[in-house]
């Protein structure tokens, strides 16, 4: 690395803002599924204390020996449902408080794979682990669910997406943060190292590191030297952005893998924002030339950046994998915050916007007295955007309070105002679950 790289990464880390969001180990509990409960609720915390133990402490060594912020260390386990239908329990909340544990000791910031992948059915420990979601939220700390209701090659999986519409109202019900813990997937990936929705797929090596990379305030600096030029330059400049994040972020995760011993998976190229200033999506598409986000070009200018964020990636890292794209969850993005307090951005914008980003309409507070069956149905259409454009979409919304009011999440999940919805019903279309079959050119074998 040359003096003018070195000076470049300085002034990334100190003006920009740009960390390493997350290194999260991956850990398969398959080994630790046992018949009785208690059994494997001991196995399950041994196994991550062993496998994990030292993970904070690499993360942090790494950090001050690059001099580059790793602000999460995060563990992801085995989907849940898959362990607990060992047992005759019905009741998973002893898995998720072995999860809670563990990742209090070993120090972790949020713990993934209190999971249910149900995109073309239920087995008994899906729906058991459903069921437990509002309860296992309620009685842990740092334990994330989330639950895969559709897939470009089944379909959606409607029963689900009803049943889910309640699970969320009831989660909010039992506990303050339980639904900003809680994220409904379609398409869900098995190598995502981004909260609340990572898991350790069956398909991954026993132990892994999964690298997530931000840097929206990188991307808006680069940007503003290149104000009023045309698109081809924004183009290039995202690009060659992207490409230095993730060079950065495929360091970190081979010197976390070498020092732990364990395989090296991927590094995700999202761009993850934060609620501190200079920190924005939004403010990055503005930059583009839009007065605010949720005007008319929004959408095109987030296409813009999402593809050339993933073709700077590949360029830097062979290994990319996870979601690798723009996350726009209004809490935690000051500059999202603002667009809907002016009333320049609504649900609507968002799920247009969620046909082009990472993930979907993430970290949305609406009003309490939101029916089931509303949730329900926006889940479906989010649901819809991913299964027919073959890419990842999720629903992570939060119904408290009234519209207007604005709720406090703290920390990285920031506050968010409590948005408008569609008061008209969509409950005769929820009520008759089933499924939705899959698109057809879904059929490629």
């Amino acid at each position: 690395m040359d003096i003018k790289q070195i000076t470049e990464t300085i002034a990334m880390i100190e003006e920009q803002n740009f960390d390493v969001r997350t290194i999260t180990m991956g850990i398969s509990l398959l080994d630790c599924i046992d018949s009785d409960m208690n059994k494997a609720a001991e196995k399950i915390y041994h196994k991550i204390v062993e496998k994990a133990g030292n993970l904070v402490k690499i993360g942090d060594e790494i950090a001050a020996e690059l001099g580059i912020p790793i602000v999460n260390k995060r563990v992801s386990v085995t989907p849940i449902s898959i362990i607990g239908a060992a047992t005759k329990t019905t009741d998973y909340t002893p898995l998720a408080k072995a999860l809670d544990r563990a990742a209090k000791q070993i120090g972790v910031n949020f713990i993934g794979g209190f999971t249910a992948l149900v995109q073309k059915g239920y087995q008994k420990g899906d729906e058991n682990l459903i069921h437990s979601i509002p309860k296992a939220l309620a009685e842990t700390d740092f334990v994330c669910a989330s639950v895969n209701i559709g897939s470009t090659k089944s379909g959606i999986n409607m029963t689900a997406v009803r049943d889910m519409g309640d699970i969320i109202k009831k989660t909010a019900a039992a506990s303050e943060m339980g639904p900003a813990k809680l994220v409904v997937f379609a398409n869900a990936v098995e190598d995502n190292p981004f909260m609340a929705g990572a898991f350790h797929g069956v398909g991954e090596a026993d132990v892994v590191i999964n690298v997530g990379v931000s840097g929206p305030g990188v991307v808006k600096r680069a940007l503003e030297k290149v104000s009023g030029q045309s698109f081809d330059v924004v183009a290039e400049t995202v690009k060659k952005t992207a490409f230095k994040i993730t060079r950065i972020g495929q360091l970190v995760g081979q010197m976390a893998s070498e020092r732990l011993g364990v395989k090296f998976g991927i590094v995700d190229l999202s761009l993850a924002p934060t609620p501190a200033v200079g920190d924005s999506v939004a403010r990055v598409l503005e930059e583009m030339g839009l007065e605010t986000v949720g005007t008319h070009g929004t959408t095109a200018a987030l296409a813009l950046l999402n593809d050339q964020v993933k073709k700077g990636g590949v360029m830097a890292c062979n290994q990319v994998g996870g979601l690798s794209g723009a996350f726009i969850p209004v809490s935690e993005d000051e500059g999202m915050i603002e667009a809907v307090e002016k009333g320049t951005l609504n649900l609507e914008k968002l799920e247009a916007m969620t046909a082009i980003c990472s993930v979907g309409l993430d970290m949305i507070a609406i009003p309490e007295d939101t029916p089931a069956s509303t949730i329900a149905a926006m889940i479906a259409d989010e649901a819809a955007i991913g299964v027919v454009n073959m890419k990842t979409t999720a629903v992570r919304i939060i119904p408290k309070g009234k519209e207007g009011d604005r709720i406090e999440f703290g920390g990285l999940l920031g506050s968010a105002p409590v948005m408008p919805v569609n008061k008209n019903s969509s409950a005769d279309f929820v009520a008759r679950g089933g499924q939705i079959p899959a698109p057809i050119h879904s059929f490629k074998n």
